[in-house]
């Protein structure tokens, strides 16, 4: 980010996605024209790396959320367990973790039964040993997030 301005955008569009140029014009204090510049600049540099729709879990099927820990059963094997996973559609998130774990993966299934399916598959597809914890209550997800304030120089 450049400046304050750019700041201001990302900020906004992490709130709401779905602003318009116009909203986000008046929020920043630009005209849309200088807007669209700036955004479509950030979207090239790759700090906006796209806009989703966040569905509700419940609506759409899968009301139960969990993770994975994952640990290889043989340490010397390779260390390619995100790409051994990458076709279990269950799997919303894989993040390399510090810790006894290797990664932490975030699942979301349709049934306590389905994530018994989802812990076989991850075991038997990646080799690996697993400890899972099924989430009761998500308070908040998908907080925007602020960018940090530029600093002048």
């Amino acid at each position: 980010m450049n400046d304050a301005v750019d700041h201001a955008i990302l900020a906004e569009i992490s709130r709401d996605g779905r602003a318009t140029l116009a909203q986000l014009s008046d929020a920043v204090g630009l005209s849309v024209s200088a807007v669209q510049s700036r955004l479509k600049r950030l979207e090239t540099r790759g700090v906006v790396t796209g806009y989703r729709a966040i569905l509700d879990p419940e609506k759409v099927g899968a009301p139960l959320s969990a993770f994975i820990e994952i640990t290889p059963l043989d340490p010397a094997q390779p260390d390619n367990a995100p790409e051994l996973l990458e076709h279990l559609t269950a799997i919303e998130a894989c993040r390399s973790i510090a810790g006894d774990a290797s990664y932490m993966l975030f699942v979301r299934v349709p049934s306590p039964r389905a994530l018994e399916e989802l812990v076989r598959d991850i075991r038997l597809a990646a080799n690996v040993s697993t400890r899972t914890t099924v989430v009761l209550q998500t308070y908040y997800e998908h907080r925007p997030i602020i960018p940090v304030a530029p600093t002048t120089p």
